[in-house]
């Protein structure tokens, strides 16, 4: 998302009950995920995208709405692609999906295999440096009867070489 070809990507996200990014889910839970992301610059139908490997950690605490949170402390590795669908000189709008697998299939997510959605609103410091805002989602895509996703709002850094 910008004049170079690569970037690193450092987020921390805040859990919130399971729900889809749209209507956003407004109960937070004591959950939490850092995500680190390697992307290189591509197009996707001719908008500028980011195709990215993305290593993420769940970290969950304490008991709330009937889970108990830090059973689901597992780390996940995907790949995912992100399209800017509005843009200006310092800022775009993107969405994004991805799949991949977390380390242990779990009581939430029946399977191992996720898939994840992004909604994220990014802003250019410098052509090397920039904040994204995100809303994240991960499902098992009903590939099994437990499905009750992982959903986050969270914040990144970036940095493009």
């Amino acid at each position: 998302m910008g004049t170079f070809d690569n970037q690193i990507t450092i987020g921390i996200g805040q859990g919130v009950n399971s729900g889809f990014l749209i209507p956003p889910p407004s109960q937070f839970v004591p959950f939490n995920i850092i995500n680190t992301q390697y992307s290189q610059k591509t197009t996707f139908f001719k908008l500028p995208a980011r195709q990215s490997i993305n290593i993420s950690q769940t970290i969950g605490g304490g008991k709330k709405y009937g889970w108990q949170w830090d059973k689901y402390t597992i780390p996940i590795a995907y790949l995912s692609k992100d399209a800017a669908l509005l843009w200006g000189c310092d800022w775009y709008y993107a969405i994004g999906a991805g799949v991949g697998f977390q380390a242990q299939q779990n009581k939430r997510e029946g399977s191992k295999l996720l898939f994840q959605f992004k909604i994220t609103l990014g802003y250019k410091f410098t052509n090397r440096s920039g904040i994204e805002l995100f809303i994240q989602h991960f499902s098992n895509g009903n590939t099994d009867h437990k499905n009750y996703s992982y959903a986050f709002y969270g914040a990144s850094i970036t940095y493009n070489f």
